[in-house]
C-alpha cells in the first residue's frame, strides 16, 4: 500500500520549509543522517493529514519536526552511540605556563569554538537542547516549545533559560577563575580517588565523551563518571593543566614523551556539565607538544 501525497501546493509549500526543518532537525540531533530521517518522517505524516485542518504548516512542521527530533534524543540517553557525523574541531591547545598564543592560533581558537556548538549541544538534556535551539536558533515562541515538551509556558521558558547559561559557559573562549577553580577541584578528588568530592562538582546529567581510535564512547551520568574519574586517575596525576579549545582542560604524556590525552571541561553554574577526551593517536599526532622537561 502506497502512502497518500498532499495535493501539489502542500507539496511545494513543504519543499519552502524543508531547508529550515532539516536545520532545526540537525541542531536538535548533530547528525545530517537523522536529520534527513525526521524530515522524511514529517513529510509522511503531513502525506496523512487533512491540509485542510492545518491553519499554519510552517508551524504543524516545526511541532512535528521537534518532537521526533525529542524521541530521537530521549532515545539517545538509555543508548548512548556516536552520532555526531560533522568534522570534528581542531584541538587548539595552550600549556598553561605557555606564553600568550600567536594571532594565527588566537584565529584558530575562535574558528574552533564556533564549529563546536553542535559538541556544547550535545551536553544539554533532550528537554534543554529542544528549548534552546528552537528558541535562541530558531525564535519559536515559548507556548509551542511548552506544547511540544508537554509543560507549561513558563516551564519551557526556564528550561531554556538554563540551557543557555550551559551553552555561554561553555563557548566562552577563555576559561574564568570560577571554570579553573571547578576544574582543579575536580582533578584533586580524581587523583585522591574522593568519590563523594567529584559527585560534589560534576552536574547529575553530565557527560563523558572519548574519542578514540576505534570511534567515540560516551558515559552519561555523575555516578558513572566519577567511577571513570577515578579509574584514570594515575592519567590525570601526570598531566598539565591547559586551555583546549578555549576550555580549561589537562594534557597528559607517555613514557615514550608523546601526548597520550587531552582533556576539555565544560563548565556551567559551578558544575562540570562535559568533558571530552581525545585518546585517538592520529588526531593527537597533529600536536606539537613535547613533554615539559
Amino acid at each position: 500500500m502506497t502512502e497518500p501525497r498532499p495535493a501539489e501546493p502542500v507539496a511545494q509549500a513543504f519543499e519552502a520549509e524543508r531547508g529550515r526543518l532539516h536545520a532545526v532537525a540537525h541542531r536538535m540531533l548533530g547528525s545530517h543522517a537523522d536529520a534527513e530521517d525526521v524530515v522524511q518522517e514529517a513529510w509522511l505524516r503531513l502525506a496523512r493529514q487533512d491540509p485542510a485542518a492545518i491553519d499554519n504548516l510552517g508551524g504543524w512542521l516545526t511541532t512535528v519536526v521537534g518532537r521526533l527530533s525529542l524521541d530521537a534524543l530521549r532515545s539517545r540517553r538509555t543508548r548512548p552511540q556516536p552520532v555526531y557525523d560533522d568534522q570534528l574541531p581542531e584541538l587548539v591547545v595552550t600549556l598553561d605556563a605557555d606564553p600568550v598564543p600567536a594571532p594565527e592560533e588566537t584565529a584558530a581558537l575562535a574558528d574552533s569554538v564556533g564549529a563546536a556548538l553542535l559538541v556544547v549541544l550535545e551536553s544539554l538534556g533532550p528537554n534543554e537542547r529542544l528549548a534552546f535551539v528552537l528558541h535562541d536558533l530558531f525564535a519559536v515562541p515559548f507556548d509551542e516549545i511548552g506544547r511540544i515538551l508537554g509543560r507549561s509556558t513558563a516551564a519551557a521558558k526556564m528550561t531554556a533559560s538554563r540551557a543557555r547559561r550551559k551553552v555561554q559557559a561553555a563557548e566562552r573562549p577563555q576559561p574564568g577563575p570560577e571554570q579553573r577553580a571547578v576544574v582543579r577541584a575536580f582533578l584533586k578528588a580524581a587523583r585522591g580517588g574522593d568519590f563523594d568530592e567529584l559527585l560534589r562538582v560534576l552536574d547529575p546529567e553530565v557527560r563523558l565523551s572519548v574519542d578514540t581510535a576505534e570511534g567515540e564512547v560516551v558515559v552519561l551520568g555523575a555516578t558513572k563518571v566519577a567511577a571513570s574519574a577515578r579509574f584514570g586517575a594515575g592519567e590525570a596525576a601526570l598531566g598539565r593543566t591547559a586551555v583546549v579549545n578555549g576550555r580549561p582542560g589537562l594534557v597528559s604524556w607517555g613514557v615514550d614523551g608523546k601526548v597520550a590525552s587531552v582533556l576539555s571541561f565544560s563548565v556551567a553554574d559551578g558544575r562540570i556539565i562535559g568533558i571530552s577526551v581525545v585518546n585517538d593517536p592520529v588526531r593527537l599526532a597533529e600536536l606539537d607538544l613535547p613533554m615539559p622537561e
